[in-house]
């Protein structure tokens, strides 16, 4: 990284990979960089995993742990720049899970609360 910032910088709004007139790269061209960035860092069998794929595939799973953790959506959409109508349309199985659990631990505490 540190080489590709001496030798291009970064754009003004300190992105470090732009489009060949300054500008924001497509999802295509995105992509084709991101597969030529594993293929050149990665083993052959470690560029053909499924883990990675695409850049978001590690945004995601950062935010389904932290959903499935048991932090609160709220906590969650701020770091993660989205909104929770984001979170709920995106990761409903990840917030799904977590509230079963909720759930549990509120059936637990009420069966507590009966047997004082």
């Amino acid at each position: 990284m540190r080489e590709h910032i001496k030798q291009f910088g970064t754009g003004e709004d300190g992105r470090l990979f732009r489009a060949a007139r300054g500008g924001h790269l497509l999802s295509q061209e995105y992509g084709e960089v991101w597969k030529a960035a594993r293929r050149s860092v990665l083993t052959e069998s470690e560029a053909a995993s499924p883990l990675a794929d695409v850049p978001y595939s590690l945004r995601h799973a950062g935010v389904s742990l932290w959903l499935e953790s048991g932090v609160s959506p709220d906590e969650v959409a701020r770091p993660a720049g989205h909104s929770v109508a984001v979170l709920f349309r995106f990761y409903a199985k990840a917030i799904h899970r977590n509230q079963q659990r909720s759930n549990h631990q509120i059936e637990k505490a009420l069966d507590a609360a009966d047997e004082e």
